[in-house]
């Protein structure tokens, strides 16, 4: 098992695909975008396969999230996702995704055997869309969550993060056509996870901010605890159900205590937390020729040291290097 000192259990892996990205969302990164990896640096298909099979038959991973940047630009996703599924166990899989793309691939992804998708959708104005990611792709992310759904990655969940004098003030209007449209919508607070290193916690709009939004228009009712998990969204019944809404409060609700992921970057570097400021290189490692056995134990080793917490609320807090497209969502 990927155990820590602290008593938690990783069975959650988040596989970054690729750190490039066709949006540039301004909470992530800059207008120019970014130095992006270099093709030798990535993690073959082979390699991804390799590791991820080593975490579900020997480490105890039962649930594997796709990411990027954009994991729709790997042009082997789909045989990246069939060669996943064959694997015993068979893992449940996810991916995390903006959504352009996905009209054209939902179907091939599904018949690969992806069970579902998180689209990031943070408006539904297409101004205010252009506004936030510096692209006019608004129509493309509805059609692609439209494809998802028809294929039956589901439930579709649908990411927003509220930015100040932007979209804070469409939390009842996202969670209304979310309800319409039989999606599950979870409000993500802002982090500072952003390349320009530009995120303060003042201004930031908070979970009380987001649920008392939501009050103005729709009865909330908080789902037990029990019934969270190690999730990282708190959930709520909408008007009584059967619809939910949840909120992921990493800055002022941290969940830490509860975190059952591990996490491997595109460049194949094992990060025991979005916030950690230090790395596990598995890549040199696989490419050295160390057997699965090695591997296993540097994997278990690092998360063996994983931190209490995100350290957020520290004074001393250093924001990672990395930005949120280089480590994967």
């Amino acid at each position: 098992m990927l155990l820590d000192t602290y008593g938690r259990v990783a069975t959650d892996l988040r596989v970054s695909l690729t750190d490039r990205c066709n949006l540039r969302c301004t909470y992530c990164m800059p207008e120019e975008g970014l130095s992006w990896l270099a093709k030798p640096d990535l993690l073959t298909d082979d390699e991804i396969v390799r590791l991820i099979g080593l975490a579900v038959t020997r480490l105890g991973v039962t649930e594997v999230r796709f990411t990027g940047g954009e994991p729709l630009l790997r042009p082997g996703l789909p045989g990246i996702v069939e060669r996943v599924a064959a694997l015993h166990p068979r893992p449940r899989m996810s991916l995390t995704t903006n959504g352009i793309g996905l009209a054209r691939t939902a179907e091939a992804l599904r018949a690969a055997g992806l069970d579902r998708v998180n689209v990031s959708l943070d408006t539904l104005r297409p101004e205010v869309f252009t506004a936030l990611t510096r692209r006019r792709r608004h129509s493309d992310v509805l059609a692609g969550l439209a494809a998802a759904r028809a294929a039956g990655l589901t439930p579709v969940k649908v990411n927003a993060v509220l930015m100040p004098g932007l979209n804070d003030d469409e939390a009842p209007d996202l969670l209304a056509w979310a309800v319409a449209g039989g999606y599950e919508l979870r409000f993500i607070e802002q982090m500072p996870l952003d390349a320009q290193h530009g995120w303060k916690r003042e201004g930031m709009i908070t979970a009380g901010d987001i649920l008392t939004s939501l009050r103005t228009r729709f009865h909330l009712t908080p789902e037990a605890e029990s019934a969270r998990g190690s999730a990282p969204a708190e959930r709520w019944l909408v008007d009584g159900g059967p619809h939910r809404v949840g909120v992921i409060a990493s800055v002022t609700r941290p969940f830490c205590r509860a975190c059952d992921r591990t996490r491997l970057t595109a460049d194949g570097q094992v990060r025991t937390c979005l916030f950690a400021t230090e790395e596990t290189d598995l890549r040199r490692a696989l490419r050295e020729g160390v057997d699965d056995e090695e591997l296993a134990r540097l994997w278990k080793t690092a998360m063996w040291g994983k931190k209490a917490g995100s350290g957020l609320d520290d004074p001393s807090f250093l924001q990672p290097a990395r930005p949120m497209s280089s480590i994967g969502g």
